[in-house]
Protein backbone atom coordinates (compact mmCIF):
# COMPACT_ATOMS: atom_id res chain seq x y z
CA UNK A 1 0.00 0.00 0.00
CA UNK A 2 1.38 3.56 -0.90
CA UNK A 3 0.52 6.36 1.94
CA UNK A 4 0.40 8.84 -1.06
CA UNK A 5 -2.02 11.30 -0.42
CA UNK A 6 -5.44 11.41 -2.94
CA UNK A 7 -5.71 15.08 -3.51
CA UNK A 8 -8.61 16.34 -5.10
CA UNK A 9 -6.25 18.36 -7.70
CA UNK A 10 -4.82 14.76 -8.44
CA UNK A 11 -7.97 12.42 -8.28
CA UNK A 12 -9.62 15.76 -11.05
CA UNK A 13 -7.02 17.21 -12.67
CA UNK A 14 -8.55 17.93 -15.21
CA UNK A 15 -11.96 19.73 -13.77
CA UNK A 16 -9.22 22.12 -11.43
CA UNK A 17 -10.99 25.27 -12.67
CA UNK A 18 -14.52 23.95 -11.92
CA UNK A 19 -13.85 22.94 -8.82
CA UNK A 20 -12.39 26.27 -8.27
CA UNK A 21 -15.58 28.24 -9.77
CA UNK A 22 -17.87 25.80 -8.02
CA UNK A 23 -15.99 26.41 -4.55
CA UNK A 24 -16.59 29.83 -4.94
CA UNK A 25 -20.46 30.03 -6.00
CA UNK A 26 -22.27 26.79 -4.29
CA UNK A 27 -21.36 27.09 -0.17
CA UNK A 28 -22.27 22.88 -0.50
CA UNK A 29 -19.93 22.05 -2.46
CA UNK A 30 -17.28 24.15 -0.65
CA UNK A 31 -17.72 22.40 2.40
CA UNK A 32 -17.60 19.01 0.66
CA UNK A 33 -14.38 20.48 -0.58
CA UNK A 34 -12.61 21.10 2.92
CA UNK A 35 -14.09 18.13 4.29
CA UNK A 36 -12.67 16.19 1.94
CA UNK A 37 -9.51 17.24 2.58
CA UNK A 38 -9.76 17.48 6.26
CA UNK A 39 -10.31 13.51 6.39
CA UNK A 40 -7.90 12.89 3.85
CA UNK A 41 -5.24 14.69 5.79
CA UNK A 42 -6.28 12.81 9.09
CA UNK A 43 -6.14 9.46 6.86
CA UNK A 44 -2.62 10.31 5.38
CA UNK A 45 -1.27 10.89 8.99
CA UNK A 46 -2.55 7.64 10.15
CA UNK A 47 -1.08 5.81 7.22
CA UNK A 48 2.14 6.98 8.05
CA UNK A 49 1.91 6.31 11.72
CA UNK A 50 2.17 10.29 12.35
CA UNK A 51 -1.25 9.68 14.25
CA UNK A 52 -1.39 5.94 14.91
CA UNK A 53 -5.23 4.77 14.70
CA UNK A 54 -7.05 1.52 14.40
CA UNK A 55 -7.59 -0.29 11.81
CA UNK A 56 -11.20 0.05 12.17
CA UNK A 57 -11.20 3.64 12.53
CA UNK A 58 -9.14 4.08 9.58
CA UNK A 59 -11.68 1.88 7.63
CA UNK A 60 -14.51 4.38 8.61
CA UNK A 61 -12.12 7.47 7.38
CA UNK A 62 -11.93 5.62 4.02
CA UNK A 63 -15.21 5.33 3.69
CA UNK A 64 -16.03 8.96 4.64
CA UNK A 65 -13.59 10.31 2.15
CA UNK A 66 -14.88 7.99 -0.66
CA UNK A 67 -18.34 8.96 0.32
CA UNK A 68 -17.41 12.49 0.05
CA UNK A 69 -15.39 11.87 -3.69
CA UNK A 70 -18.29 10.17 -4.71
CA UNK A 71 -20.08 13.59 -3.85
CA UNK A 72 -17.40 15.67 -5.48
CA UNK A 73 -17.26 13.72 -8.64
CA UNK A 74 -21.19 13.71 -9.06
CA UNK A 75 -21.37 18.02 -8.27
CA UNK A 76 -18.48 18.25 -11.00
CA UNK A 77 -20.35 16.21 -13.55
CA UNK A 78 -23.37 18.33 -13.20
CA UNK A 79 -21.23 21.05 -13.39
Amino acid sequence: MTHTPHELIEEFHDQVDLMHALKLKDSHFAKMYDAYHVINKAIHRAETDLEPTDDMHLIEMRKQRLALKDEIASALRAG
